[in-house]
C-alpha cells in the first residue's frame, strides 16, 4: 500500500496582490449536508483523514485550512463569450479557497462554485443548484474515466436554500461545490490585464504561471518567454481537445474564461456526451449558432488561443506569437489519431497510417450512427470475436465497417490484459447521455434517493479501471 500523501499547503496566488483578486466571504448557508466526498482525491492531497465535522467546517463554512489562504479570493478576469468580449466577468459565484501540493508535487487549487456573492456577481445570487452540482460530479468522473485531463469534483454539500432558475423546475435545491484543479488561471485573466493596459501586471502574471506551472520555460531568455508560454498552452489545449473528441464530449461553453493555462477541462454547465457521431451536435440550448458544436471544438479552442496571443502582444512581437499559435493545429493533427487509438487500446504506427485509420473510423461512425461509446467498448484491443457478439452487430456487418475491420487487423493491441476486467463482460458500456443523467436526478428530486447516483460513480470508476486511461500530470496515460 502506498503511503498516504501529506498535506502540503502552499498559498501562492494571494501573493500577487489586490490587482488580481478580491478578498471575499462565503455565504452563510442554512444547512450543510454532505452529499459527495471525493476520498481518492482527498488522499492525494493529505485531506482524507478529515472527519465529517471538519469537512463541513472547511468546505461548507469555508473556515480556512491550516497554514493556507487567510481569506477566499474571487479572481478577476474578462473573456470572450460566444465571440463577444465581456469585461464584466470575474468569479461571480465562486472563489479560490486554498492551494496545496499533491503527491506528484503539482500546485493545485481548491475552488468553489455556488459559495455566494462576490463583487463580480452582477446582481445574481451567487448560488448553485444541487442538480448542477450533481451534473458537475458526473462530468468530471466520466471524463477522468475516459482519459481526459479534467478538474475533479472534490466536495458537494447541500445548503438548504430554495432557488429559482429558468432552466430547472423551480424552486430547486441548492448546493456548494468544491473542485480540485491544476490552476484557475484563465485565458481571460490575461485578457483583462491587456485591455486595461496593465503591462507590469501582465508580466507578473506570466512570471507566476511560468514559475509554478512551467518552470522549464524560465530557462529561456525573457523576451522569448511569452511566445514559449503561448506555445506550451496551445499544445496542452490541443491534447485536451483531442481527448474531448475521442471521449465524445461536448463542453458546451468554450468561452475564453472557461479555458485555463494548463489544458485542463473544468466548469461543466450544459455539457453532453454524444449518443452517436455527429459533428453538429450542440450541448447548450442557448448556443443558437452552434458555435461550440462537437465538431467545432477544435476551431473554438484555436480561436480562444488567438485571443490569448492578442493579450500577450503587449509583451512580445505579434509575429512570434502567431508562430507560437500554430502549435495548436500542429499538435492537434498529431495527437487526435493517437487519442482514438488510445481509447481503442491499440499501438500507434506511423503518423500517416494513424491519420488514415482515423478517417476510416469517423466515416464508419458517421454512416452507421452506431452508439459512440458502444463502438469503443466493443472494439477495445481489436477483439473482433467479442465485438461481433454485441447487440450492435448489425452496424458492424455493414459495408461502412468493412474497411474499418480490414484496417483494424493491421494494428496490435496495446493493453490486452484489460479485457479480463469484469467491466467487459457487460452487454453495454456505462454511458452518461442526457437520459442517464436525468434518470439519476429523478430519484434524488422525488425521494432523496442517492443510490442510483452512487452506483453510477462506482460504474464510471470501473470503466476507468477497465480502459486504463488514467493520465498523469503531464497528460500521459499511466497504469491504474
Amino acid at each position: 500500500m502506498p503511503l498516504a500523501a501529506q498535506y502540503q499547503p502552499e498559498p501562492q496566488f494571494e501573493g500577487l496582490g489586490a490587482d488580481f483578486a478580491d478578498r471575499v466571504r462565503a455565504a452563510q448557508f442554512p444547512k450543510t449536508i454532505i452529499r459527495y466526498r471525493n476520498r481518492r482525491a482527498a488522499a492525494q492531497i493529505g485531506l482524507d483523514e478529515l472527519t465529517d465535522a471538519e469537512w463541513i467546517k472547511h468546505f461548507g463554512r469555508f473556515i480556512g485550512l491550516k497554514d493556507n489562504q487567510a481569506e477566499p479570493l474571487a479572481l478577476r478576469y474578462h473573456g470572450h463569450q460566444f465571440g463577444q468580449y465581456n469585461p464584466d466577468l470575474g468569479d461571480g459565484r465562486g472563489f479560490l479557497f486554498a492551494q496545496l501540493r499533491d503527491e506528484e508535487g503539482r500546485l493545485l487549487d481548491l475552488g468553489t462554485k455556488g459559495s455566494g456573492q462576490t463583487p463580480w456577481s452582477r446582481g445574481a445570487d451567487g448560488r448553485l443548484t444541487l442538480k448542477g452540482a450533481v451534473r458537475e460530479v458526473l462530468a468530471a468522473q466520466g471524463l477522468e474515466a475516459l482519459g481526459v485531463p479534467t478538474s475533479r469534483a472534490f466536495s458537494v454539500l447541500e445548503t438548504g436554500e430554495s432557488l429559482i432558475r429558468g432552466d430547472e423546475p423551480s424552486p430547486t435545491r441548492s448546493a456548494v461545490l468544491v473542485r480540485l484543479s491544476h490552476s484557475h488561471i484563465r485565458f481571460g485573466s490575461f485578457q483583462r490585464l491587456s485591455v486595461l493596459g496593465e503591462v507590469d501586471n501582465l508580466k507578473i502574471l506570466l512570471e507566476h504561471c511560468l514559475r509554478f506551472y512551467m518552470p522549464e520555460l524560465l530557462e529561456k531568455p525573457e523576451p522569448e518567454q511569452p511566445a514559449a508560454f503561448l506555445q506550451h498552452v496551445a499544445q496542452r489545449s490541443a491534447q485536451l481537445t483531442a481527448r474531448w473528441i475521442a471521449a465524445g464530449f461536448v463542453h458546451g461553453v468554450l468561452n475564453t474564461d472557461n479555458m485555463n493555462i494548463n489544458g485542463e477541462s473544468f466548469d461543466y454547465g450544459p455539457w453532453r456526451f454524444l449518443p452517436h457521431y455527429d459533428p453538429e451536435f450542440t450541448a447548450a440550448y442557448f448556443d443558437h449558432q452552434n458555435l461550440y458544436a462537437f465538431g467545432r471544438q477544435g476551431e473554438a479552442v484555436s480561436w480562444n488561443l488567438a485571443r490569448l496571443g492578442e493579450a500577450l502582444s503587449l509583451l512580445a512581437p505579434v509575429e512570434r506569437l502567431q508562430q507560437a499559435h500554430k502549435a495548436f493545429a500542429q499538435e492537434y493533427s498529431k495527437v487526435l489519431p493517437g487519442a482514438f487509438l488510445d481509447r481503442l487500446g491499440l499501438k500507434p504506427q506511423s503518423d500517416k497510417k494513424n491519420q488514415a485509420f482515423l478517417r476510416t473510423i469517423l466515416l464508419a461512425l458517421k454512416e452507421t450512427r452506431v452508439s459512440y461509446e458502444g463502438f469503443f467498448f466493443d472494439w477495445f484491443c481489436a477483439d473482433e470475436g467479442r465485438a461481433l457478439t454485441r447487440s450492435r452487430l448489425g452496424h458492424y456487418q455493414s459495408a461502412s465497417f468493412a474497411t474499418f475491420r480490414s484496417e483494424l487487423k493491421t494494428f496490435e493491441p496495446l493493453r490486452p490484459e484489460r479485457l479480463s476486467h469484469p467491466y467487459f463482460e457487460k452487454e453495454n458500456p456505462q454511458t452518461l447521455l442526457i437520459e442517464d443523467v436525468e434518470s439519476l436526478w429523478a430519484p434524488i428530486a422525488e425521494t432523496d434517493d442517492w443510490r442510483p447516483f452512487e452506483a453510477m460513480l462506482v460504474s464510471l470508476h470501473d470503466a476507468g479501471q477497465a480502459y486504463g486511461l488514467t493520465l498523469n500530470s503531464s497528460g500521459v496515460r499511466q497504469p491504474n
